[in-house]
């Protein structure tokens, strides 16, 4: 019965896995910033991502809720099963919405909390209550929501938007696809019952797995740009590299698998969650063990993408 919730129920309703990729990679935007806020609005900063990325999930699941219920990989999620009511979670979605956006305007600037609105908007109103019930495009263009974390962290430390947090959002914007079809390719059946167009669903197995081996190449190109362009080192560019290239080698054994083979997605899927993290991380610790050629020029006032 709704209303017998407890605070576990509240905490999954925020989806806590995404959200600590958000934060993770919100931080590493922050930390490769020219500028740093103090530690008193660092912290803040933190908080109010982690909230507004999981008032987001709040209100992905307020909306999906009829979807939830008649899928199994999301039938026990609290709403369908009855432990919160869809006003309750309605109402913390919002309130957890604003407060996330007003705190980071106060801690840090507006450009940083008008990103972190926009990118809550985004995710609901364009990707949960449009593009996922509508196109097979969805989780592409929907994707654009979960690039945004690092651009938000970039922003609460400098005030603008620069070049570098835009590279990064590339990556997370291409890997975003391979990732979630990998996943979708053992759940078409759990779709195609709840009437969501994904990709698998509309297009078949042959199609998905093309899209994903074109995506993985894509984003094996973009995983290099932060050496390319100068703000990440050698250390950096050789793991993107032997990343990129595992994700190649898995997206291709996944296209060329046998349709009752589910063993393929599976590895590709759970290996596309260590190769975002293995990849921010390696880019926050060589940023941080030698700042590289780019940012020595930022500092000596060559160039200075953030002002510019």
């Amino acid at each position: 019965m709704a209303g017998q919730w407890s605070a576990s129920d509240f905490v999954a309703l925020t989806k806590p896995r995404v959200m600590s990729l958000a934060v993770f990679t919100a931080l590493v935007g922050m930390s490769i910033a020219p500028a740093r806020p103090d530690l008193p609005a660092t912290l803040a900063a933190v908080l109010a991502i982690a909230a507004g990325a999981g008032a987001a999930g709040v209100l992905n699941m307020w909306y999906d809720a009829d979807i939830d219920a008649v899928m199994s990989r999301t039938a026990a999620r609290p709403i369908p099963v009855g432990k919160v009511s869809r006003f309750e979670a309605l109402v913390l979605g919002l309130v957890l919405g604003g407060l996330a956006v007003m705190v980071l305007a106060l801690a840090t600037n507006l450009t940083a909390a008008a990103l972190l609105a926009g990118t809550i908007l985004f995710y609901v109103v364009v990707y949960t209550a449009w593009l996922k019930r509508t196109t097979p495009q969805n989780i592409v263009i929907g994707g654009a929501a979960g690039a945004l974390p690092p651009v938000v962290g970039w922003a609460s430390a400098t005030g603008h938007i620069g070049l570098e947090p835009l590279a990064l959002f590339l990556i997370i914007f291409l890997w975003t696809p391979p990732h979630f079809w990998a996943l979708a390719l053992n759940r078409t059946d759990d779709y195609a019952r709840a009437g969501v167009p994904m990709l698998p669903v509309v297009a078949g197995r042959a199609a998905t797995t093309r899209q994903i081996l074109i995506y993985s190449g894509l984003l094996a190109l973009a995983s290099e740009l932060p050496w390319a362009i100068g703000f990440a080192g050698t250390v950096y560019g050789a793991i993107a590299a032997i990343c990129g290239a595992i994700f190649l080698l898995l997206a291709g054994r996944l296209n060329r698998s046998v349709e009752t083979d589910r063993r393929a997605a599976q590895r590709l899927f759970v290996f596309s969650i260590a190769h975002l993290f293995v990849l921010f991380a390696a880019l926050l610790i060589d940023h941080r063990a030698e700042p590289s050629s780019f940012m020595r020029w930022s500092q000596n006032g060559i160039v200075n993408f953030s002002e510019a």
